[in-house]
């Protein structure tokens, strides 16, 4: 099959509604994306959901990744159907490795058991400040280097331990943003040393352990000095140069959310895409405007063909990783969920515990993306 046959492959794309339309399944099968992501939006009831997934992968001529943030705390899109596993911050403020494995551990289960094959975790960004406003709040395993190494690896390890892939984002790094990038451009101007000591190290440390990459939207003037709205997602000289050729990773690269603010009010959709490709990027995320993603793989047709090859290998050598989802079973969602509501139990309290997040997204959209 030639490359152009093959773009598709690298969208990853939202889905509409809870279940597969006519119309939507029809676009679908036509477009054969190389993966899905799911929402809020598409998850109604246990039962729903594995069905979503089934059909999805029915539309599909080579086995997509279908992925989803199941982060624990505010960012665990299936708490809307079961119980809030407790988040990165809480545990790492508990300090107890166990309850990390225990988390990483049910997280594999309860997603291969609904046929989720990829997992858009661990956060490796490291919290200077746990209150600020950088869309990260709760969602981190460190405040150095090294206790998101020690933490995420844990959490790494036990769920890629169930068969379920993880993703390391967001590279380089959201600590030091100032805003959220869900609605602006984050300016990060610490200096190459600077990132070279803190975020960077996490990924030197567990990229071999890691199945893929999450390239994020934040412009670093250490890395584009030349471009200072350049976001990291879009440059070659991050994903390229740093991410492939100086740290070596050789795993599958994806964006962010090409949906969100810090890439919506820089640059043009075209630009978006193709740039997000020739920076070293395998998958072009697609969550929201879901009219477009027909227009992305037009886009993709005038990326230079030695690109789309590269990532199209990629592609191909993650997926021979992916593995079939568990047999459907409600009994077996029950006892995961009464895990995790005593894992929820042992980090938080009973009383702590019962008060679970509001969906609202008042502190990023993050919590509704």
């Amino acid at each position: 099959m030639s490359d152009s046959r093959l773009l598709g492959q690298l969208l990853l794309t939202g889905v509409p509604g809870a279940q597969l339309d006519p119309e939507t399944a029809a676009r679908f099968k036509k477009l054969q994306p190389g993966g899905y992501i799911l929402f809020g939006r598409n998850i109604q009831s246990p039962e729903q959901v594995r069905k979503l997934i089934d059909d999805l992968r029915d539309l599909s001529e080579i086995e997509p990744f279908i992925t989803i943030d199941q982060e624990g705390g505010r960012v665990s899109r299936l708490r809307l159907i079961g119980e809030e596993p407790p988040n990165a911050q809480a545990l790492r403020d508990l300090g107890d490795p166990t309850l990390i494995k225990t988390h990483g551990r049910l997280t594999g289960q309860l997603l291969r058991l609904f046929g989720f094959n990829l997992d858009l975790c661990p956060v490796l960004d490291i919290s200077y400040d746990d209150s600020a406003d950088n869309s990260l709040k709760g969602r981190t395993y460190g405040r150095d280097p090294q206790e998101v190494v020690t933490n995420a690896g844990i959490f790494n390890r036990a769920m890629r331990g169930q068969g379920v892939l993880s993703c390391a984002k967001h590279f380089p790094g959201y600590g030091p943003a100032e805003c959220d990038p869900h609605e602006f451009l984050p300016i990060i101007t610490k200096t190459r040393e600077e990132l070279e000591r803190d975020e960077l190290l996490p990924y030197r440390a567990l990229l071999p352990e890691i199945d893929s990459v999450m390239t994020c939207h934040a412009n670093y003037r250490a890395f584009t000095p030349e471009n200072e709205r350049w976001p990291a997602s879009l440059s070659h000289e991050v994903v390229t140069r740093l991410l492939r050729d100086q740290l070596g990773f050789d795993g599958l690269a994806m964006t962010d959310d090409l949906d969100m603010g810090a890439i919506l009010n820089e640059v043009t959709f075209e630009q978006a895409i193709q740039e997000a490709v020739r920076a070293g990027n395998d998958l072009v995320m697609i969550c929201h405007r879901l009219e477009m993603v027909e227009q992305a793989r037009v886009h993709l047709e005038a990326v230079e063909g030695p690109v789309i090859h590269d990532a199209l290998r990629r592609i191909e050598k993650t997926k021979k990783r992916l593995v079939r989802p568990d047999r459907w079973s409600l009994d077996r969602f029950a006892a995961l969920n009464r895990e995790i509501w005593d894992l929820r139990v042992a980090v938080l309290g009973e009383e702590q515990a019962r008060v679970t997040s509001v969906e609202d997204g008042k502190r990023s959209p993050v919590e509704l993306y």
